[in-house]
């Protein structure tokens, strides 16, 4: 069933009373009892109907830019490293306007202690951190994730690219951010989870049974998100991605009862959101946290 709101109303706010009347901010798919909602909508098209100052957390999974027409491996073949028109390289000063754009409009609508989390690798994640910087986000932790099963090293001429990095930012340097230093404590078996500098996050690529429904080229692995939220956010604290792919910031956060809005252009990849979305339930796992 798609459901349909009215333009005067709060898109964000899951407990206000709605009328049902065309609009063209119809959500893609809401979940109302678990408070979810995914749009097929250009980011950019929908900030402006997003309030100031109403979001607890933002897990972001930009477009890296480093479709090049270069070639890599994979079960023995040689394929196109190409993502889509969206991830296609520009400029350096092109992506960097593309990120602060996005990202100015980030520092409006989050809350005064949220926080914001954003994925990338060195072809975007350097032009992140000085956009962050430039807009006075205060940068709390560099995270790097090392991959398992990286692509393979077909030309000899570099270091094997084995690595993402997250960066995890408060919206001021006044931020009385949340951090669940004791739930990370009992992921990382009573120990204090350490920063990038210290220790790496050692976990597999999202595996089969996270691309049931399909998958996306650039898919996160559930464990990095649960990971992220866990750690900056609370129960029913309203989580926000707006490059929602195939939709796994949503699928954590329904298994974590956290509310949840995506956005994504491409409704081949919210088809597989929304199956996927449909199939999850609340994790004693996850929820004992």
């Amino acid at each position: 069933m798609r459901y349909y709101i009215a333009n005067d109303l709060n898109i964000f706010d899951f407990d206000q009373r709605f009328e049902i009347a065309e609009s063209s901010l119809a959500p893609f798919y809401y979940d109302v009892a678990n408070k979810i909602k995914l749009y097929n909508l250009d980011t950019f098209s929908f900030f402006p109907h997003i309030p100031d100052n109403c979001v607890d957390l933002i897990f972001a999974d930009p477009p890296y830019f480093l479709s090049s027409g270069g070639i890599t491996c994979r079960s023995g073949k040689r394929v196109c490293v190409n993502k889509g028109k969206w991830d296609k390289s520009r400029s350096i000063e092109s992506v960097h306007n593309f990120n602060k754009k996005w990202l100015i409009e980030i520092k409006r609508i989050l809350k005064a202690n949220g926080t914001i989390w954003v994925c990338g690798t060195f072809h975007n994640i350097f032009s992140v951190g000085f956009a962050l910087q430039e807009l006075d986000f205060k940068i709390l932790n560099n995270i790097v994730w090392e991959k398992q099963d990286p692509p393979p090293n077909l030309t000899q001429k570099y270091f094997t690219h084995a690595s993402e990095h997250l960066i995890w930012a408060s919206k001021t340097k006044h931020s009385k951010h949340t951090f669940n230093y004791d739930m990370l404590k009992t992921i990382s078996n009573g120990k204090p989870m350490k920063s990038v500098w210290r220790d790496i996050w050692e976990m597999p690529s999202a595996d089969k049974s996270e691309k049931l429904f399909g998958k996306h080229p650039t898919q996160k692995p559930e464990e990095v998100v649960k990971r992220a939220i866990i750690a900056s956010s609370n129960i029913n604290d309203l989580v926000f991605d707006p490059f929602c792919g195939s939709g796994t910031t949503g699928v954590v956060c329904k298994k974590l009862n956290r509310k949840f809005v995506g956005i994504d252009n491409e409704i081949a990849y919210l088809n597989i959101a929304q199956k996927r979305l449909k199939a999850t339930i609340n994790d004693v796992k996850y929820t004992s946290f």
